[in-house]
């Protein structure tokens, strides 16, 4: 899967004038008005305008960065992409005295040359087909490949779905050309995959951490103990550190929702001091001496 900071030959952490003078640069050397009947370059303008297209957007920007490059493709299609992206108003800003250097030329997305971008502003776009995916609390946090049975044109078949880690409930996968196919051409539309997260008895999910209950005794409160707490990936050893009151949350390190970039959030194991109902009649004077001592 391409990468689009690669593609512009920048870093992550490139500033918007940075993207720009990389785009400006590429754009020069391979539009295709300057390299006539060189397919190669024509793919390469294409492969830098697309990923200008995202960088340039600070809100797709933002969501290529969270979701990475394959969750990222898996979530828009090449529409999504190109969407409020009009390649003459860039080349005219980057031509001496601020004219576009291919003026008259024609739109390189257009009907100036063949390819997936003339046609696809050529033909109307195919409606997406709509399907729903219910997954595990786990499956959302750490991320799944999914096998499912689409019905296309009286025709099933079956699909992997990557679905990228930490997707939320209620967010829609859109998966390009995995569609209805158009009656006039050998087109496919894309497929958009409602995700439905099943809740999970145990944990529940603030942002990229995942939070546990986890019931302790007032002598466990008051004098610290080794509890077990269940994580996404086994039981772990907790240390309750003497003192520790109601509603104090530990956190476990890397324990949460995982990133496309590898890394996790946390496990918060929020404590809940149990306080007795009932004393016996051997209970009530030690805990009436402990009241005479001040505590």
């Amino acid at each position: 899967m391409k990468n689009y900071y690669t593609v512009l030959g920048i870093s992550q952490g490139a500033t918007d004038e940075d993207i720009k003078k990389a785009y400006r640069k590429l754009a020069m050397q391979y539009h295709p008005d300057r390299n006539e009947g060189d397919n190669k370059a024509e793919e390469k303008f294409k492969e830098v305008s697309e990923a200008y297209a995202v960088l340039s957007d600070a809100k797709k920007r933002g969501q290529y960065d969270q979701y990475g490059s394959e969750g990222f493709h898996e979530k828009f299609s090449r529409d999504d992409i190109f969407r409020d992206f009009d390649i003459n108003d860039i080349l005219r800003g980057f031509g001496s005295g601020g004219g576009n250097p291919f003026q008259g030329q024609g739109n390189p997305f257009g009907g100036g040359f063949g390819g997936p971008f003339g046609q696809a502003q050529r033909e109307a776009p195919i409606p997406p087909l709509k399907k729903e995916l219910t997954i595990s609390f786990e499956e959302a946090a750490l991320g799944c490949q999914r096998s499912l049975s689409i019905s296309r044109n009286g025709v099933v078949e079956e699909i992997k779905v990557v679905v990228p880690p930490g997707i939320t409930h209620g967010k829609v996968l859109r998966l390009k050309g995995k569609g209805q196919s158009a009656l006039s051409s050998n087109r496919r539309g894309d497929l958009h995959l409602l995700v439905n997260v099943y809740p999970h008895p145990l944990f529940r999910r603030e942002g990229r951490d995942i939070i546990v209950d986890a019931d302790i005794k007032l002598t466990q409160a008051l004098l610290g103990a080794t509890i077990e707490v269940q994580t996404m990936n086994d039981i772990k050893s907790v240390k309750i550190p003497p003192g520790t009151q109601h509603n104090t949350k530990l956190r476990l390190k890397g324990m949460g929702i995982a990133f496309p970039s590898g890394l996790r959030g946390d496990q918060l194991v929020r404590i809940l001091v149990k306080i007795p109902k009932n004393l016996s009649d051997e209970q009530i004077p030690h805990i009436q001496f402990l009241q005479d001592t001040g505590i």
